[in-house]
Formats: C-alpha cells, structure tokens, sequence
C-alpha cells in the first residue's frame, strides 16, 4: 500500500500507544508491520535524506494528537495515548483527523495560538490550509504557506520541551538566547545562569561590556499554559534590580503575562522587558537557540540580465 498521509496515521498512533508508553521509534516499526508498508516506502526519504517519508507523517500525527490532548509525551522520545485518546478512539469510528480534532478546546487553543504566533496576541484565528485551497493559490503562497505551518508546530514542540525539562536548563537557555541575540558577546566569558539558592531574585546575569559595568539581570519563570505572570513578581523583580544597582532586566516565561503585569513594568523606573512563551520560542528558532536548520530549499528565477542582447 502507498504511505498513508499524517491524518490518515492519527488513528493508528493512537492505538499503538493505547496499551501504555512506547517509544516513537518502536512505534514507526510497528505501524509500518501493521500497515504492510514494502520496503521501498519504509526507506523513502524526505528531500532532506535525514528522515523517511513515513516517520515523519508519523511525528506529524503524534503532534497533532498531543496538542489536542489524545497523546501524552512521557518522557524523551516516548508517548503514550491518554483517557481522552483512549475514548476517541472508541467514539470516532476508525476515522481520526483534523475534523474531529476540532472538537477538542486544548486543539481549537492550539491553532488560535498558531495566529497569535504569526499575526499578534488578539489576531482572529486563521484556519489550516485545506488542499482545495491549494488550487487556488501559487506555488510560492503554497510552499510559504507550508513553511509557517512548520515553524508554528516547531514553535509550540519549543515550548513543549522547555517545561518538560529541568528548571536549571530554562535558565541556562535564556541566557543562550540573550547570548545569541548579541547582548553582550561570547556565553563563556559575559553571560551565566545563577540557578540557585540566595541568587537575590535573579536567575542569569549578561555582561554588556568585558569588565561588567553594564549588566542585564534575567528572570526566567517556567509556568504552563493558563498560569500568566501576575503584577506581583514584576514588582518583586523590580525589587531584585534594586538590591543589584541595575537599571534594566528581561523576565521572561513559557506563559503569559497579565495586563496588571504589562502596566506594572511600564510604570516602574527600572526598563524591564516581558518576554512570553509565544515571543520565546519566535526568538529561539529565528536565532536557531534548541532547534537547528534541517534543510536550505534554494529558490531559482530566470536571470533576466544574463538573456539581454
């Protein structure tokens, strides 16, 4: 049989896992004995050469599943199907796709993330692409289209990662980003995490300059999704600035921050930049902080200048 596309895989995935964890590789070989794929289209492989055709339909299903709560990441490189999973698969029928995923709050959340992510915090919520609309589209529109839906995905997978990790690597991150962002040069000599106990309320430091005479102070706050930062630990952060002497710093958290919060830091005297999940992740993958560039698609017009007479 030819490989089943990622919404075609959704159901599948689900049982795999249903009877507890399993690794996502296991889970590719065992879907393939299921589903009889030859060997040909078990060894096919993206343009990339990194990855077959069919793991990759696999993680996509996986991470569609996850955002509407079906499937469960338990530890690194293993899911398992939830309650929720379990009941969907008795209740759909065999059939499980983005259609019905849309039943799902924590999904419908998702996507509505995905337009703040490309439109702004209060952006209406922009659908996903159907293939009619492909029709009706260039293939510029439609590779560019593809390209954010990847990123957006890539996005929230950040997130993700971030709050399953321990919190000295949130802290360690940030500082990686700040670092990568250009505030203050190499992370080995001008920017460290604190992370510990009596740190004054501050959990990373960067060096503007070699002898550390300008400093920003890092507050970094690991919080799910639905628990926003509230004015108070900005003012308790403004209060950490002070014991420091320091005129500026970054908090920064996987969550939101409330309105109180945003109006707190602008009405102190201290500048302190908010930073939120969504902005996060944006940064980490545009100045390639815990993800890395897989593939370069280079993009070809007609030289006009070379068939001039």
């Amino acid at each position: 049989m030819a490989i089943p596309d990622y919404q075609a895989l959704m159901a599948p995935v689900l049982d795999v896992a249903r009877d507890g964890e399993i690794k996502v590789s296991q889970a590719v070989e065992r879907l393939a004995e299921t589903l009889g794929l030859s060997d040909t289209d078990r060894q096919a492989l993206l343009p990339s050469g990194k990855q077959t055709v069919f793991a990759n339909r696999v993680h996509w299903a996986k991470t569609y599943l996850k955002q509407a709560g079906l499937v469960e990441a338990t530890r690194h490189g293993h899911f398992r199907t939830t309650e929720r999973g379990q009941q969907a698969l008795c209740e759909a029928g065999g059939r499980i796709d983005n259609s019905y995923l849309e039943r799902f709050a924590a999904f419908r959340a998702f996507k509505a993330g995905a337009a703040a992510f490309e439109n702004g915090d209060d952006a209406p919520e922009v659908s996903i692409t159907t293939p009619a609309q492909d029709d009706e589209r260039t293939p510029d529109e439609i590779m560019r289209d593809a390209h954010r839906r990847i990123e957006r995905e890539l996005r929230h997978d950040l997130l993700d990662r971030i709050i399953e990790a321990p919190p000295s690597l949130f802290e360690r991150l940030v500082v990686a980003l700040l670092i990568a962002m250009g505030y203050g040069g190499s992370a080995e000599a001008t920017g460290r995490a604190l992370g510990r106990s009596g740190d004054g309320g501050v959990d990373g430091v960067i060096d503007q300059d070699s002898l550390g005479l300008d400093r920003i102070y890092v507050q970094a706050k690991r919080y799910g999704t639905g628990n926003p930062v509230g004015a108070g630990a900005i003012r308790d952060f403004f209060g950490s600035l002070d014991r420091f002497k320091a005129a500026k710093g970054v908090f920064v958290t996987t969550s939101t921050f409330t309105r109180e919060a945003h109006a707190t830091a602008d009405s102190l005297s201290k500048r302190i930049v908010l930073l939120d999940g969504n902005a996060l992740a944006g940064l980490m993958v545009r100045h390639g902080v815990g993800c890395r560039t897989e593939e370069v698609l280079h993009l070809k017009r007609v030289d006009e200048d070379f068939f001039l007479d």
